[in-house]
């Protein structure tokens, strides 16, 4: 499969479908959703992927597609919330002349496009309720109608439908058919969020950095340690569409601050623990790992605040300024060189940073 964009192509444009090996990557996670496409993409029937925003459910589609016996017919996506209501059943099952005010010529439905192929419903709990039935219409025998029709028209394709939203929530609230909702959840797929196959996040962030440094003809230097163990740790709401925008940020600018920066100004829940439960947890050992992380957060955003002047920070955190120069050192923490490259600030200090205390040691 080809990498991204071609130099030249339209740098706005999404990226191309990534390999298998991006797309799955090595979590257990992954790999129970490819088990379940490799077994159902050859039995016709319709699919429900459900998960968070930005996970990869449009991905997923296309491989149901492209391992299903309608691969040889067009693969067609509506976009439910981006067509307003009155309009989108015109653009699911199509019109003929005259059927309102400006429709001087017939026109095809998405519906009939995706004839003998797949089609792709994103979001579709955006649905009004009246529509939903004509979409269960077309399950049931395969039949619908375009606006100012006469006579029924007749289609065989692959449904695929993702969400969100908790349909079954939304069957209790009135706004979705649960008729409906038992007709499109034959298959049902659940796309983990990025926090929960973070062992991905490596080889995803490497492939959105080859394909951004091709497009824009970009040579960043590979991620720091520290830079990749804060990723690692980030809670990631936006997903994997948010690990794909940091990297096309990242080869742009071409500093790792920025990624830090981003991260650290996002809000939090709370303090992310990781701890590895053997039938013993180290108290100590916990609660030290979870203030060092909280000081080299909070470090890195009065850095920010003060313009990276590293004394004037050390007088906002009241601590003395060699204090402060071994937590950026142990944390981390982008140098002085790296932060006025990044933000073109000059930055007027005398001190180097000293020793780590591991290098103290060495010597």
């Amino acid at each position: 499969m080809e990498l991204g964009a071609q130099r030249g192509a339209n740098p706005n444009a999404e990226v191309d479908s990534p390999p298998e090996e991006v797309i799955f990557g090595v979590s257990s996670a992954m790999a129970e959703v490819r088990r379940v496409i490799e077994r159902a993409a050859g039995v016709n029937v319709p699919v429900l992927l459900n998960g968070e925003s930005g996970t990869g459910k449009d991905l997923l589609a296309r491989l149901f597609h492209q391992y299903s016996a309608a691969k040889a017919g067009n693969y067609v996506k509506v976009n439910c919330p981006a067509i307003p209501g009155n309009l989108l059943e015109s653009e699911l099952f199509g019109y003929e002349r005259g059927a309102f005010t400006g429709a001087f010529a017939v026109k095809p439905g998405r519906v009939e496009q995706a004839s003998g192929g797949t089609l792709f419903l994103d979001e579709i709990s955006e649905l009004d309720y009246d529509l939903q039935a004509k979409i269960l219409q077309l399950l049931q025998d395969g039949t619908y109608m375009r606006i100012g029709g006469q006579e029924m028209r007749q289609t065989k394709l692959r449904l695929i439908c993702a969400t969100n939203r908790d349909l079954q929530m939304e069957i209790g609230q009135g706004t979705f058919r649960q008729d409906l909702y038992y007709r499109i959840a034959v298959i049902t797929v659940r796309t983990p969020a990025l926090r929960e196959r973070i062992a991905d996040l490596p080889v995803i962030a490497d492939y959105f950095v080859r394909v951004y440094s091709e497009r824009y003809n970009a040579k960043p230097k590979p991620l720091p340690t520290a830079v990749m163990n804060e990723m690692l740790r980030y809670h990631w709401p936006g997903n994997i569409r948010e690990l794909q925008n940091l990297m096309r940020r990242y080869v742009i600018l071409g500093t790792p601050d920025s990624i830090l920066m981003e991260l650290c100004a996002q809000p939090k829940d709370g303090i992310s623990l990781d701890v590895e439960f053997d039938g013993q947890v180290s108290l100590r050992k916990v609660t030290r790992d979870a203030v060092r992380k909280l000081e080299a957060k909070l470090i890195l955003k009065v850095l920010k605040a003060n313009n990276w002047n590293r004394r004037k920070t050390a007088k906002t955190l009241k601590i003395s300024y060699r204090a402060l120069l071994y937590k950026i050192r142990e944390a981390g923490l982008p140098s002085r060189s790296q932060a006025v490259s990044a933000t073109g600030t000059e930055v007027v200090e005398s001190a180097p940073l000293p020793p780590s205390s591991a290098e103290k040691f060495k010597s």
